[in-house]
């Protein structure tokens, strides 16, 4: 994992300048395009012959129901697998937001040795709740069919989601009532600064695109949380928030936290990013600072 470009000082100046303001001054809108644009310079600064790609597999007949494989160059077999959902708040959004965003964190994955997937799914209009987690299920069901030709052991898979595919991942994962018969299907979920709990209040300014996936009744809303479907055998998680968040997601992540502790008797693994925003907190991975990085790929490997 040497070899990657340090986060320049004139970025971590804007990251510090936007931090306190972010969701606040700015509309989280403004300040994701911002960050997009500035890590997405910065990754694509540096090559990246060294992963095997493999784009715009369809698992679907939707347009957006597509993914990209991204595989490490070096053969193996048993490896992990991991899957990838982005963000978009629920009615926009793409796996590739640009070239390098979000590829850049299943580009890590295989620099790390662990093919990966980085895939779409339908959103608001087109879909509700819970189109989205029904697509990650045809996901992990293609993956379980494909792990071992990708060298991948098929009873290692994992389910990483960023924002709003955080509450799909985690609906998914957590919700029984969406499993097939046979289970889940994963090893374990990683949410990065997840919406994990469906809601519309005031201080959400995200709210009616909640509302544009979920519906407006906030009973619906509560039944669909994946906070909601926490259980004592609910599959290893890793919880990972930036230290200035979209508002409520940090607080919909740490109550994620509590509802898994509570409930296993142990809290699960949770890093807090300093310095990190909603985005820079994805966008930097495959970048030299390593903290979440290394955090997730020693989760992997032991997620017990």
């Amino acid at each position: 994992m040497s070899g990657r470009p340090a986060i320049p000082e004139d970025l971590l100046r804007l990251m510090a300048e936007m931090g306190p303001r972010w969701g606040k001054d700015d509309l989280p809108s403004v300040s994701v395009r911002r960050m997009t644009e500035e890590f997405s310079k910065l990754h694509a600064a540096y090559p990246d012959d060294d992963v095997e790609v493999r784009h715009d597999i369809a698992y679907g007949d939707h347009e957006r129901q597509k993914l990209d494989i991204f595989l490490p160059k070096t053969a193996g077999t048993g490896r992990p697998l991991v899957i990838f959902v982005h963000g978009g708040a629920f009615v926009e959004g793409h796996r590739n937001r640009t070239e390098q965003i979000y590829s850049n964190v299943t580009r890590f994955f295989a620099r790390a040795g662990i093919p990966a997937i980085n895939m779409g799914y339908r959103m608001a209009p087109e879909t509700t709740y819970p189109g989205a987690s029904l697509d990650i299920g045809t996901v992990v069901a293609w993956a379980h069919e494909n792990a071992m030709g990708l060298g991948s052991d098929p009873g290692k898979i994992f389910l990483m989601g960023h924002s709003a595919g955080g509450a799909h991942a985690g609906s998914y994962a957590l919700d029984k009532r969406l499993h097939p018969a046979s289970g889940h299907g994963l090893r374990g979920l990683v949410i990065v600064s997840g919406r994990m709990r469906a809601e519309a209040s005031d201080e959400n300014p995200n709210a009616r695109k909640v509302e544009a996936y979920y519906g407006a009744d906030s009973a619906a809303m509560e039944d669909a949380s994946p906070v909601n479907h926490v259980a004592a055998d609910s599959l290893p998680t890793f919880i990972a928030i930036a230290q200035f968040e979209n508002p409520l997601i940090d607080l919909h992540c740490m109550e994620l936290a509590h509802r898994l502790a509570q409930a296993k008797r142990r809290a699960p693994p949770l890093i807090w990013l300093r310095g990190h925003n909603h985005t820079s907190g994805i966008a930097h991975l495959g970048t030299a600072e390593e903290t979440l990085g290394r955090a997730i790929l020693d989760f992997i490997a032991d997620p017990s």
